[in-house]
């Protein structure tokens, strides 16, 4: 329901249908403060690209762009402050995607249905993730370290920033792909499990660029693959597991909703602008060192990207076993 319902409403949002045009939005818009809503806390990737954005859709717009940090819930709390906001371009959700398709998985019963109450603004980017290892793992690439694995299965264990994370879901794809056994230890946020990785306390890990990389240049983690179809640019001697699982691809999306009703002319300028940034010379560096690939698409384009992550998403959770 969630993939094909993205699609129709990114559809619907470009023709009009159902997203009340409202003449004097046209006329105003933007005529006071825009809010973005990030379902995390303050440092992650979604946080940190919304924060490069906002900065930079100031001046174009003429308005303040102001970032509000709401984590809890599986995105609930997120979520709620969009859709008891008006639905007058001023509100918008700036998330990744998989936070949207695994939520029915780890919350009972969630307060919101993406599909419904949200329409696609922009595709903003997709961002890998690294398995690295720390320096006592004796494996110094991907064929020495599923060789270990095999060894001696479930000796071995992987952290990940929260049951029902991306980086348990990528690690539970490779995990069912390769035929392996090893032991999930979930830690609360990027930040725990990527100390307990440094500090010996857990074998390997997938992890975004800004949170892993510190790791990598002192010595306290080894990079062994990327969780793309395609080496990075980062670190173009690391192997892509799609070379060694053909079609692999578990980078993710970061996307602008709106609550569905918004203008048109509002979902339309917002996503041109956000086009217009993601691709501007000055922001060639800050989305290289946030670990982003800028895709800087529109309503559509988010929409197919959204379905095809909850695709891959769906299938990882359900080999996991997720459960409310």
């Amino acid at each position: 329901m969630l993939r094909k319902s993205f699609l129709k409403l990114a559809a619907a949002a470009i023709a009009g249908s159902v997203l009340g045009l409202n003449a004097q939005a046209a006329d105003t818009w933007p005529s006071k403060p825009i809010r973005f809503i990030v379902p995390y806390a303050a440092g992650g990737l979604p946080d940190t690209v919304a924060r490069l954005v906002a900065q930079r859709l100031q001046a174009p717009l003429g308005q303040p762009v102001l970032v509000e940090n709401r984590p809890g819930g599986s995105g609930a709390v997120a979520a709620s402050a969009i859709t008891t906001s008006p639905a007058d371009g001023y509100t918008y959700l700036f998330t990744d995607g998989p936070l949207l398709a695994i939520a029915p998985f780890v919350t009972r019963k969630v307060s919101y249905d993406a599909a419904k109450d949200f329409v696609p603004v922009s595709l903003v980017g997709t961002a890998p993730l690294f398995l690295a290892v720390n320096p006592m793992v004796k494996a110094n690439n991907l064929d020495e370290l599923i060789a270990l694995v095999k060894s001696d299965p479930g000796k071995l264990n992987y952290a990940s920033s929260g049951v029902g994370s991306i980086h348990q879901l990528t690690a539970e794809a490779m995990v069912e792909a390769l035929g392996l056994k090893i032991t999930h230890i979930p830690f609360k946020g990027s930040g725990a499990s990527m100390q307990a990785l440094a500090g010996g306390q857990v074998d390997m890990a997938f992890a975004s660029p800004p949170t892993l990389m510190g790791f990598v240049k002192s010595g306290q983690a080894r990079l062994i693959a990327i969780n793309t179809a395609q080496r990075s640019k980062l670190a173009p001697d690391i192997p892509a597991l799609a070379e060694r699982i053909p079609g692999f691809d578990f980078a993710f999306t970061v996307v602008a909703l709106a609550k569905t009703g918004t203008p048109k002319e509002a979902i339309d300028r917002l996503s041109q602008e956000i086009t217009k940034i993601v691709h501007g010379p000055d922001m060639v560096e800050p989305m290289a060192t946030a670990g982003l690939d800028p895709a800087g698409g529109g309503p559509e384009d988010a929409a197919a990207a959204l379905h095809r992550e909850a695709e891959r998403i769906i299938k990882a959770a359900q080999h996991a076993g997720l459960k409310p």
